[in-house]
C-alpha cells in the first residue's frame, strides 16, 4: 500500500501559514545576503548531537536491532499493521503539532510522516499546562479507513479522527458519544460491529485514590453514536482485593476465536505494568492471567548499566509472518531516579504461553540489544531515531521538518524559513514561562549526553529582548541561553534558570564589539548536570556556566508526563 510519502506541516496548513505576508510583516527578506540583523532572530543551522556511553563501541549486527526505537519524549506507543505497513502514534499533551504518526516496514526504522492533528482546528489547546492536552492516542485499521481515538484533557474530551492516507489530510475532531474519561481505543470485531473502550471511574465512583475501571460499549462508527450502555469489565486492575490503580490504555484482540484484554496498571511510575485478561466475548466478563502482569520492571534494582524503569502501556501487534511484537514505553534514569528524555518507545517480542501473551517473564530485564524481527530491512530514518547520532538541520527545505515541535497552538504565523536558509522568528510578548504560544521551535532531546547548538544572527533593539536556546521541559522548569538587551541596554550573553516559581539570571557575559551580530550558542546535556557555552567566532566557545543543576528537567523533579525539548526562542516586550 502506499502510504508513507510525507508531506510537510507547511503544506498541511496552508489555509493558515501564509508565508509571503509573513516575511513583509515582520521584515525577514529572502535576498541572497545574510540577512540584515534586528530584534527578531535569524538562525542558520541547529545542530543535535547524541553521545549517551551505552552506545560507544556497541555491535550491533545485521540481525540485531536496539533500545529504545523512538528515543525521547515518544509516549504512549500504539501500532495498527496494514499489509506489510507499520504505523504508531504517540501522545504529544500540549506540543504542536499534536500526535506524531510514524511508518515502518520492519518494526525497527521508524521514519515519520507527520502529525495526525495538524491544524490549529484540530488542536484547541490554547492556555493548557504543557502535560494535558492529548493523551494517549490508539490508531487502527478497518476496511479502507484509518482510526485514530484520543483524549483532549481539559479541551473537550474523547474525539475520533479518521483518514485514508495516514501521511495525508486527517478529518476533523469527531467526538464521542457518551464516552467520557480517557484512553479510549477502538475494536473492530469479526461479525461487523465495534465497540470502544475507555478509561473512566468504577461504577459507584472510586473506593481509593488511583481507582479506576475499563469500561466498554458497542459502537455505531458510521454515525459516530454509542450503542446500548456501557459496561465496566475491569474494575480497579486485575485483583481489586490488592487495590490496583490507574488501569488505562485499554486494548482488545481476537486470537484463536477468543479476546484478549489487555491494559497498563499501577500508574506511570515505578509501578507501571502491562495486564492481561481473556473472554468469550467483548462486551465481557474478562478472567485475568494468573501470573500478571505480563511486562513490568518495578522489582528489579534500577542501578544496572541498562535500566529501563516505568515499563507498561503496551500495544501488540501480529507480522505477516505469525511473529507478535509489542512497543511500550519505558524510561532510561541517568542516575537510577532522574530523566530527561521523558517516556519513550521500546519494542519486544510478545511469546504465548497456554494462549497468554507474554513479554517478560520473571526478573529477566528489557535489553539493549536483540534479534531483528523477522522481516526485510526498511529504510533507516533520517534523523535516526536512537542509538548516537549527530544531524544538523541547516534550513534548507522551505518547509519544518517533522520532528520540530512548538508550545500550544500557533494562532498567528511567527516563523518562516526564507529562500536563503534562514529560520526566522518573530519576537513577540509571549513568554516559554507563560501559557500562550511563544516563538518558540525546539526538538526533543533523545540522550541523556550529547548537545545542542545554533548559529544565531541577532540584535536586540529595547530592554528586555532576547533570543536564544532554551532546555525545555515545562513553563515552570528550562534554562535558557542567550544574548539580551539588558536594563542598562547593555547587550550581553545569559543564562536563565527557572525552578518551580524562582526565576533566577545565573551567569552573564558581556558582549564586547561582534559588529556582524553573530552568535553561536551551545547546550550540552552530561547527565544530572548542564553545561552552557556560546561564541562571537565559529569555534571559539567560551565557557559561561558549567555543572548547572539538570535534574530539575527530569520528570522526577518537574512532574507531567512530556520529556525536555531544545530549541530556538524569541522574546520581545514590544
Amino acid at each position: 500500500m502506499d502510504h508513507i510519502k510525507s508531506r510537510s506541516l507547511a503544506e498541511k496548513t496552508k489555509a493558515w501559514l501564509i508565508l509571503p505576508l509573513l516575511l513583509v510583516l515582520v521584515g525577514f527578506g529572502c535576498s541572497s545576503n545574510a540577512p540584515e540583523p534586528n530584534s527578531n532572530p535569524k538562525f542558520d543551522w541547529f545542530t543535535y548531537e547524541g553521545n549517551d556511553p551505552i552506545y560507544e563501541g556497541l555491535e550491533v549486527g545485521e540481525d540485531e536491532y536496539v533500545n529504545p526505537i523512538n528515543a525521547g519524549y515518544y509516549p504512549d506507543p500504539s501500532i495498527v499493521r496494514v499489509e506489510d505497513d507499520y504505523y504508531m502514534v504517540h501522545s504529544s499533551f500540549a506540543n504542536y503539532p499534536g500526535i506524531p504518526i510514524f511508518h515502518s516496514t520492519d518494526l525497527v526504522n521508524w521514519n515519520q510522516i507527520g502529525h495526525v492533528l495538524d491544524r490549529p482546528s484540530q488542536m484547541p489547546v490554547d492556555s493548557l499546562q504543557m502535560s494535558r492536552g492529548i493523551f494517549a492516542p490508539t490508531i487502527e485499521y478497518h476496511d479502507g479507513t484509518f482510526y485514530v481515538l484520543s483524549t483532549l484533557v481539559d479541551a473537550g474530551g474523547n474525539f475520533m479522527v479518521t483518514t485514508d492516507d495516514p501521511a495525508g489530510d486527517w478529518s476533523e475532531l469527531k467526538w464521542l458519544d457518551r464516552v467520557y474519561g480517557i484512553d479510549p481505543s477502538i475494536f473492530f470485531d469479526d461479525d461487523g460491529k465495534a465497540y470502544v473502550l475507555n478509561n473512566d471511574a468504577p461504577e459507584g465512583g472510586s473506593q481509593y485514590e488511583g481507582h479506576r475501571a475499563v469500561w466498554i460499549r458497542e459502537y455505531d462508527v458510521p454515525n459516530n453514536k454509542s450503542v446500548g450502555e456501557p459496561r465496566m469489565i475491569i474494575n480497579g486492575g486485575v485483583d481489586i482485593t490488592q487495590k490496583p490503580i490507574w488501569i488505562e490504555g485499554p486494548h482488545i484482540m481476537k486470537v484463536d476465536g477468543e479476546y484478549v484484554l489487555h491494559a497498563a496498571e499501577g500508574g506511570t511510575g515505578p509501578d507501571h505494568s502491562q495486564v492481561v485478561l481473556k473472554g468469550d466475548n467483548p462486551l465481557g466478563p474478562f478472567t485475568p492471567y494468573e501470573d500478571n502482569p505480563i511486562l513490568t520492571q518495578r522489582h528489579i534494582d534500577p542501578n544496572r548499566e541498562f535500566s529501563v524503569e516505568y515499563v507498561g502501556h503496551a500495544d501488540m501487534v501480529e507480522t505477516a509472518n505469525g511473529e507478535w511484537w509489542t512497543v511500550f514505553l519505558g524510561v532510561r534514569p541517568y542516575d537510577g531516579v532522574h530523566f530527561n528524555t521523558g517516556r519513550e518507545t521500546f519494542l519486544l517480542p510478545v511469546t504465548w504461553k497456554d494462549g497468554w501473551p507474554i513479554i517478560l517473564e520473571e526478573d529477566k530485564t528489557v535489553p539493549l540489544k536483540l534479534k531483528r524481527p523477522d522481516l526485510p530491512l526498511g529504510e533507516e530514518p533520517v534523523p535516526p531515531t536512537n542509538g548516537n547520532f549527530t544531524y544538523t538541520d541547516d534550513f534548507e527545505s522551505q518547509d519544518l521538518a517533522d520532528y520540530w515541535t512548538m508550545l500550544r497552538t500557533p494562532r498567528e504565523d511567527w516563523w518562516a524559513i526564507t529562500q536563503d536558509g534562514y529560520l526566522n522568528l518573530e519576537a513577540r510578548d509571549d513568554r516559554v514561562s507563560g501559557f500562550g504560544n511563544p516563538s518558540f521551535i525546539g526538538r526533543r532531546q533523545q540522550h541523556a549526553h550529547g548537545s545542542a547548538s545554533t548559529k544565531m544572527i541577532y540584535n536586540p533593539e529595547t530592554a528586555g529582548d532576547r533570543a536564544g536556546l532554551v532546555a525545555f521541559q515545562r513553563e515552570t522548569h528550562y534554562y535558557m541561553l542567550g544574548v539580551r538587551m539588558n536594563e542598562n541596554e547593555q547587550k550581553e550573553v545569559f543564562l536563565e534558570k527557572a525552578e518551580g516559581d524562582q526565576t533566577e539570571i545565573i551567569a552573564t557575559a558581556p558582549i564586547e564589539g561582534n559588529e556582524n551580530h553573530e552568535y553561536f550558542l551551545r547546550i550540552e546535556p552530561k547527565g544530572a548536570e548542564y553545561d552552557f557555552s556560546y561564541a562571537v567566532n565559529e569555534g571559539e566557545w567560551e565557557s559561561l556556566y558549567t555543572g548547572a543543576d539538570g535534574t530539575i528537567l527530569s520528570t522526577t523533579k518537574a512532574g507531567g508526563f512530556v520529556g525536555t525539548i531544545i530549541g530556538m526562542y524569541a522574546y520581545s516586550p514590544e
